[in-house]
């Protein structure tokens, strides 16, 4: 395939994997918006009305309790989509959508949407298996967070990021990494320091890189590997 133009919708991969002829026929119901930083897609239990695909940026599904905490349960870049409620028949999510990484996506309403599925063609078949995917990163992500340390948990969701993201470098705050990562953001400034001082990560105010990813790989625990399998197995590469 050519280069593509910056915001071609064929940036997001399931939009890339679609047969000429579906790709057309949705082609002039997609519509490009912007995701700017902090921006809620929906909340818990809205109705949603359309479903997006990242061609660029990180979009996290947010789970919050009662007592105002919150926690990251899964995310979502230019390998996937966000409002998968349309085609699984539940109208809504118990978990927010909020935009982690600023970027762009296209969107496509909800009765195009089920239109597609009721043709029965590509794009209905690789969304269902983004949603084995999806449900598996989710899975993970809950046993990761129980029975590993939090310098681990830190190192999977810098590489689950950075694998959505043009470059090894993640524009985030401390306090942000601590909300998606429900801890408290003095621990994350603990295991961030841990990360710096052997030269695997660079912090300069308001951004993460990634300064040795190979060290990274062997700090994290299996979970990001297991996650990764999965989503390489059932769709197309998010790289």
């Amino acid at each position: 395939m050519a280069k593509l133009a910056p915001d071609d919708p064929r940036h997001n991969n399931i939009l890339a994997a679609l047969s000429k002829e579906e790709y057309e026929r949705i082609l002039p119901d997609l519509e490009l918006v912007e995701m700017p930083l902090g921006w809620t897609i929906s909340e818990a239990g809205d109705h949603v009305k359309y479903i997006h695909f990242p061609i660029s940026g990180i979009v996290s599904l947010i789970y919050d309790l009662e007592d105002g905490t919150s926690s990251e349960i899964a995310i979502v870049g230019n390998e996937g989509m966000v409002g998968i409620s349309i085609y699984m028949g539940g109208e809504s999510m118990p978990s927010s959508t909020e935009i982690q990484c600023a970027g762009k996506a296209y969107r496509l309403s909800r009765s195009t949407l089920k239109r597609e599925f009721a043709l029965g063609g590509q794009l209905q078949r690789i969304a269902l298996l983004y949603t084995q995917a999806l449900i598996a990163q989710t899975s993970q992500t809950a046993v990761c967070n129980q029975h590993h340390s939090l310098e681990q948990q830190l190192c999977r969701w810098l590489l689950m990021s950075i694998d959505r993201l043009p470059e090894n470098q993640v524009a985030i705050t401390h306090s942000l990494i601590a909300k998606l990562l429900g801890v408290r953001r003095e621990s994350i400034t603990d295991a961030v320091g841990k990360l710096l001082k052997d030269g695997i990560i660079v912090n300069p105010r308001g951004r993460v890189t990634v300064a040795n990813l190979n060290k990274l790989k062997k700090r994290v625990c299996e979970c990001y590997g297991a996650v990764t399998e999965e989503y390489n197995r059932l769709l197309p590469k998010i790289k």
